[in-house]
């Protein structure tokens, strides 16, 4: 199977066993539901996801993959669910994947180690597709209580979860129902709970992954989205990072609980936007939770148990209003090489903002064919690297300072990994210089001190440092300007304590071209700056 792409899905037995979501689905051949209702001469229509997805049974808690190819959901009390006969309201997790043609794929039920005796579910499922968040904390694959845990994709399918180390959880999870998201930079984890024992009212709370590799604290997400006295619950942050949809029995609603949707106004994540009920038909007199979108965010994916359907409940999407919508994105998608083979490689993948340098978030590539999704959103100036053990990346740039009314996008860009040998060259994507100059300038700041890490945790190391140009010059000018520029890399490293006799710098101007220098693009791959390993 392709790894699932699953984002939050949190719920308490209770209500799976009560009461059904409201839910949204994407597919072609979709079978409409008898309810449609018209806001201001907009048509919004509830489409059922088809009987290759729907049952007789009650389907719920569906996550769809960022690019929409992929729904995890949970099928309550299936023959084939792991706990069938032996408990009420068995819930294991299914997964139905899209084709080319939009059409979904008969859904099939997971097997050990993600389905266990226990409720299972999935939380989260990252862009990358190669970790998922689920219910439960376990060691080693053993249950354990409360919690969430991890899974890797690895050749030989999911890994065994392991719980998530978060600071003073057992503090928190007192209630009746608890749950968690986490967002796409996989640094950021939103968890729903309460630390009142045997309560409903749960309030949702942000934790962030610190360099140690736990968890802080919980800590509220503020007085405006968590009321004394109501159930917050269910959050899904959307491939923004800013746009929250949440479930609540806050006044102002239609009935039970509703889905509302609020902004994040700073970093603090405690200042948010007035949170405003989506309104029928993403909302019933019901009670509605779990709420999904894709990185596109154009359909919301939800559950229904509307008329018309296929069992006690259906997967289904409706198409959001442009208020209902978060911020567009870019989907970044690629894979990750070896550049001396070709090979695809198994990596981590950070993507850091410019000039500042600061982790903006991670992914993983896939063990078998190195690939790999992240999602981006506008008006950021990113560095994006893969790390492997021996190896150095060769970073890519994305500026999306420019681009933010440009919509929401799909981007391929594959990453490579150069092996540390004597012979390989190193290109060193966002080292940048202004037009007809060579002082570096602070974006680049961050890419030489990945050079200046290597050759300090690698004392044997000696490198060529070189500068390139296009044809568009004459020669002289053409050397000088690429000399120039080297020896300004080669004095930054050295400013670092480096030691002299392990860098040299050389200006090699057009002479070196990797590309035609007819067109643009060409001409933009041969005006480059890159490094040689002379010495290992």
């Amino acid at each position: 199977m392709k790894k699932p792409i699953l984002l939050f899905i949190l719920w308490s037995c209770i209500h799976y066993a009560t009461a059904q979501p409201p839910a949204i689905d994407t597919s072609v051949a979709l079978k409409p539901q008898k309810e449609n209702v018209i806001t201001a001469n907009t048509i919004i229509k509830i489409e059922n996801l088809g009987p290759k997805i729907n049952t007789q049974y009650a389907e719920l808690r569906p996550t769809i993959s960022a690019d929409g190819n992929l729904l995890f959901f949970i099928c309550e009390n299936h023959p084939k669910n792991t706990k069938y006969r032996s408990i009420n309201n068995s819930q294991d997790i299914w997964y139905s994947e899209r084709d080319t043609l939009g059409n979904w794929s008969k859904a099939v039920h997971l097997n050990y180690p993600l389905n266990t005796t226990h409720y299972n579910a999935v939380y989260w499922i990252s862009p990358d597709n190669n970790r998922i968040l689920i219910r439960g904390s376990f060691v080693n694959g053993d249950y354990v209580g409360n919690g969430v845990s991890m899974c890797y994709w690895t050749d030989r399918g999911w890994s065994k979860p392991e719980m998530l180390k978060i600071k003073n959880y057992d503090k928190y999870d007192l209630g009746r129902q608890s749950g968690a998201t986490m967002a796409h930079d996989g640094k950021t984890l939103l968890l729903y709970m309460t630390p009142e024992v045997n309560s409903y009212n749960n309030d949702i709370y942000v934790c962030f992954l610190t360099p140690y590799g736990y968890w802080t604290e919980p800590k509220s997400i503020g007085k405006k989205i968590n009321l004394p006295n109501n159930n917050e619950m269910t959050p899904f942050l959307a491939s923004d990072g800013v746009t929250l949809y949440f479930s609540s029995d806050r006044p102002g609603g239609l009935g039970d609980n509703d889905i509302w949707m609020t902004r994040r106004l700073d970093s603090s994540w405690q200042k948010w936007s007035d949170p405003v009920n989506l309104g029928s038909p993403i909302n019933t007199p019901d009670w509605d939770a779990f709420f999904t979108l894709d990185a596109g965010g154009e359909y919301a994916y939800l559950t229904s148990s509307a008329n018309g359907g296929f069992g006690e409940s259906d997967i289904v999407r409706v198409k959001l209003l442009e208020k209902e919508k978060p911020n567009p994105v870019v989907l970044v998608s690629g894979n990750v090489y070896n550049k001396k083979t070709n090979e695809p490689l198994s990596a981590s993948l950070v993507y850091e903002t410019l000039p500042d340098g600061a982790e903006a978030g991670n992914g993983v590539s896939n063990s078998t064919d190195g690939s790999f999704k992240i999602v981006l959103p506008y008006d950021k100036n990113y560095l994006i690297k893969a790390s492997a053990d021996k190896f150095f990346a060769q970073s890519e740039n994305l500026n999306l300072d420019s681009l933010v009314k440009a919509g929401y996008k799909e981007i391929h860009k594959d990453l490579y990994l150069v092996p540390i040998e004597i012979g390989q060259v190193v290109r060193l994507n966002n080292v940048f210089f202004d037009f007809d100059k060579w002082d570096l300038r602070p974006e680049s700041f961050v890419e030489l001190d990945r050079v200046v890490k290597l050759l300090t945790e690698n004392p044997a190391i000696e490198i060529e440092m070189s500068a390139h140009t296009d044809s568009r010059g004459s020669d002289e000018y053409n050397f000088k300007l690429s000399d120039n520029r080297a020896r300004s890399v080669m004095e930054y490293i050295l400013s670092k304590g480096i030691a002299p006799n392990r860098i040299t710098s050389h200006g090699y101007g057009e002479t070196q071209p990797v590309a035609t220098n007819e067109t643009d693009e060409g001409r933009q791959l041969n005006r480059r700056v890159e490094f040689k390993i002379m010495k290992n």
